[in-house]
């Protein structure tokens, strides 16, 4: 009589039953390592994408400043050109006047010089006599000077019948005399000459009342 074997060993099946469980932990387990791994790869992937996009950035601020600081360069520097050439501009405007006004001086100082000269030539030419050709001559003489002094711009001040003026005359003799107006000036003792608007010299006259 054959004997009846269990082959249902609880210690065997409870060997499967234990290899199963690991088999399901090991793949619940490897599963989730993956998906750890694609977590973390997916983050890794988010802050190289930050990092980048922070590079980009910090090279546009970069790039910015490096623009801005270039640009105020430029300014400063287009500032100091422009104050450069304004102080250039104001120094020839004054080399310009003082140019003008040595030369103005040095031509009034040389017909100061000369006035005598014009005056010495008046007394003596009204002492001449006429028809002496030395005098002739002298008068020709006397007449270019006025005429280069005209071409100057030297002119002499009316005086003769006008209204005593002390910006203009300067009065030596004082006399009355009801045929002239008060204060008119009847008489030259020496002409006086003004070059443009400028007095050279104050006309020495005689006035009336």
């Amino acid at each position: 009589m054959a004997e009846n074997f269990d082959t249902k060993d609880p210690e065997i099946e409870k060997e499967i039953e234990t290899s199963e469980d690991e088999k399901d932990l090991k793949e619940a387990v490897e599963e989730q390592l993956k998906k750890d791994e694609a977590e973390l790869l997916e983050e890794v992937s988010e802050e190289e994408e930050e990092e980048e996009e922070s590079e980009e950035e910090s090279e546009e601020d970069q790039k910015k400043k490096k623009k801005d600081k270039k640009d105020e360069m430029i300014e400063d520097l287009q500032d100091r050109v422009k104050r450069q050439m304004a102080e250039f501009e104001n120094f020839r405007k004054r080399s310009e006047k003082e140019k003008s006004h040595m030369f103005d001086t040095g031509q009034k100082n040389v017909i100061e010089k000369i006035l005598p000269i014009i005056d010495n030539f008046e007394r003596g030419l009204s002492e001449a006599k006429e028809g002496d050709p030395f005098a002739d001559g002298m008068c020709m003489i006397y007449k270019q000077l006025l005429t280069s002094f005209e071409q100057l711009g030297v002119t002499e001040i009316e005086a003769v019948g006008q209204q005593f003026d002390p910006e203009l005359h300067n009065a030596v003799m004082h006399v009355e005399d009801e045929n002239y107006g008060e204060n008119e000036v009847v008489e030259v003792m020496q002409k006086g000459y003004k070059l443009h608007d400028e007095v050279i010299r104050h006309s020495m006259v005689k006035v009336a009342n």
